[in-house]
């Protein structure tokens, strides 16, 4: 633990609210997006014509295409990105008015 004799104050010339990232600067997100929505002309490779895509198409295309070929993480990512990832836990609620016995249940079933 640090002694009180031995803290300083901050200096006139080293501010720490001063010496932050100027103000105006970019962040990480803005600059990834802004180069996501970059335009390429290439070739599409689901229709086969020449067309203007962002990279961020590029790229989804290029999952597709990973993933129709039997790459399972990229196919996870594609839905995980386009339905929402799978919940981990199960809601289960009970009506007081109705009562189950998972027991009965289950020896009621015939299992094959």
């Amino acid at each position: 633990m640090a002694k009180e004799d031995n803290l300083k104050m901050f200096s006139s010339s080293y501010q720490p609210a001063k010496n932050g990232r100027p103000k105006g600067s970019l962040n990480r997100s803005t600059i990834a997006k802004r180069w996501l929505d970059t335009l390429e002309n290439i070739k599409n490779p689901m229709s086969g014509e020449m067309q203007f895509l962002t990279q961020e198409d590029i790229m989804t295309l290029s999952l597709v295409r990973k993933a129709r070929n039997g790459d399972v993480q990229a196919y996870k990512a594609l839905m995980d990105s386009a339905y929402g990832s799978p919940k981990d836990t199960i809601d289960i609620t009970q009506n007081e008015l109705l009562s189950i016995d998972f027991k009965e249940l289950l020896n009621g079933i015939n299992f094959k």
